[in-house]
């Protein structure tokens, strides 16, 4: 069974820097990529980043040149560095393993339980 858990959200002002992290279990990169989709209150789920057992990324239109996602495989684990923080990034930050070969960050919006599974996330809250 899939396993997800997030961390190291926080509260952080305009221009600041957080890094989320989140630990998996139950599966490997062979089969599943990792990434991160976010969901603010009253906006539909955002694609922020995959990265694919190549090491391959994708980032959402949004985050380009501000976020960074990266992996660990002896860990399991995958990481969003995200820098310049601005209030439009407040939201809950979903870890996500998804089967869907070469998923982009912008499909990472549609991932349902049938292709994969996410955690119960990690707030994250940027003031002006």
């Amino acid at each position: 069974q899939v396993q997800l858990v997030e961390s190291g959200g926080g509260s952080v002002q305009a221009g600041g820097s957080l890094r989320v992290s989140c630990v998996g279990s139950g599966f490997t990169d062979r089969d599943y990529s990792m990434g991160w989709f976010r969901r603010a209150p009253g906006k539909e789920r955002e694609g922020v980043a995959t990265i694919h057992g190549d090491g391959t990324t994708s980032y959402g239109d949004s985050v380009k040149g501000r976020f960074t996602i990266s992996k660990d495989n002896v860990k399991n684990a995958v990481y969003l560095q995200m820098n310049n923080l601005t209030p439009e990034d407040t939201a809950m930050y979903y870890c996500a393993a998804d089967r869907r070969e070469g998923v982009t960050a912008d499909a990472l919006e549609t991932i349902d339980i049938d292709v994969g599974s996410w955690g119960l996330g990690t707030q994250v809250c940027v003031s002006p």
